[in-house]
Formats: C-alpha cells, structure tokens, sequence
C-alpha cells in the first residue's frame, strides 16, 4: 500500500494555496482588532471607579478562561439566538470578533505592564506641564510604554497566526479548511495535512526568530538606558 503520494501532494498544495490568502488576511484583521480593543480593557480598568473595575476584570478573566473555539461557537451559532440583541454574522466577521476579542485580554494586559513600566516622575511631569488628558497620554506616556511591550506584541501575532485555523470550523475556508475539504474529497489527509503544517513553519518560524532578535536588541537598549540612568543618579 502506498502511503505517500507526490502528485496528491502537488495537486493538493495547488487546492490549498489558494485559502492561504484568507488565512494571512484574516490573522491581520484580527490582530488590528484585537490591537485596538486591547487599548479598550486597558483604559477601562484604569478608571478610578472600583465596581466598574471589578466587572472589567471580571470580564477579562472569564473571556481568557474559556477557550476561544467556544467563543467562535457562541458568537456564529448562538448569538443569533439571542432575543432583541441578537444578529446572524458571516463565518469571517464571527473569527474576527471572537478571536479578535479573545486576544485583546492578553494584549491589554501587555499594555498594562507597559504603562505600569512608565518612571512615575514621568506623570508628574506631565502634571507639572498641565497636558491635557490626551497630551499626557500621546505625547509622554504611550510613546514610552509602548516601544518595550513591542516583542510581546510580536509573539501574539504569531500565537493568533496559529490560532486562526480555528475559524475552519465555521467555515472560514482558510489552509486548514482547504485541507480537510480536499481529504474528504479524496479521502486521504496525510499530504494536505503536512501542507499545511509546511505552511506554518515557512511563515511562523522566521517570524519568531525576527521577533527574537528584535526583544533581544529591545532589551540591549532599556538596559544601556537603565544604566546610564543609574549613573547620572550616582554622579549627582
């Protein structure tokens, strides 16, 4: 019995290509979202009201709790249910929302350590300038919370470019879902399959690398700042 086949594995890397391009758009769209949302969680909790707080916490915890094939589920099969608020979302909207949303709890929480990682004489400072609330955050906080968090953002990318061949169980026709449809066609899984772990590897292996190198230069830069820091302080 022949158990591996290259003109199944070239006919089927033709058929599967082709939702390569759904699945790269659909990791962009929702790693923009979740990006963006992620700002949201952030500032929510940073608002000096404490059951509003508790709730947004509260919120949080359950969303990263559960996992995100469930949220997928609910948004494109159970939602609809819902009675007055509930609407009918095509399979791409319905992945972009759910994992969109799931990844913007752990984004949120990046930006949090960020921002948290921002010299308190820096809030001070902008006090002492009365900035405005948004020329407080555009002009002195985010410009120096945001660069350190960046190789932490990087690997969410790659995490949710994993993840988002979840959206082929609601008929997002990415490469995964082209490779289960080609094996059910043609009852055999092994050659599909394998591209599209290819696919992955080729395009998520040098991505982490990249962002290796870049946490590790990153580092090298807060440290010589965190030193020459240390020895203004020593010299005064």
């Amino acid at each position: 019995m022949n158990i591996w086949s290259w003109d199944v594995f070239a006919d089927a890397f033709l058929v599967i290509v082709q939702g390569l391009g759904i699945t790269l758009g659909l990791t962009i769209a929702c790693y923009l979202f979740a990006l963006i949302f992620g700002f949201f969680w952030t500032f929510l909790r940073r608002i000096p009201f404490k059951p509003l707080h508790w709730v947004i916490t509260w919120i949080m915890e359950f969303i990263r709790s559960t996992p995100p094939l469930v949220q997928l589920f609910f948004i494109f099969y159970a939602w609809p249910m819902v009675p007055v608020v509930g609407m009918t979302l095509d399979p791409f909207t319905s992945a972009i929302l759910g994992l969109g949303i799931h990844f913007s709890t752990y984004i949120g929480e990046v930006y949090r350590s960020g921002i948290d990682g921002v010299d308190k004489g820096q809030w001070e400072a902008a006090r002492a300038l009365n900035f405005s609330t948004r020329q407080k955050w555009t002009k002195i906080i985010l410009p120096q919370a945001i660069p350190p968090t960046i190789p932490m953002l990087g690997n969410y990318l790659i995490i949710m470019f994993k993840e988002v061949p979840l959206a082929s169980t609601i008929g997002v026709a990415g490469i995964l879902h082209m490779a289960n449809s080609y094996g059910a066609q043609y009852w055999t899984y092994l050659e599909p399959l394998t591209i599209v772990a290819i696919l992955f590897l080729l395009m998520s292996y040098p991505s982490a690398l990249l962002i290796n190198k870049l946490e590790k230069r990153m580092n090298r830069r807060f440290d010589k700042k965190e030193a020459l820091n240390s020895s203004k302080g020593a010299t005064a």
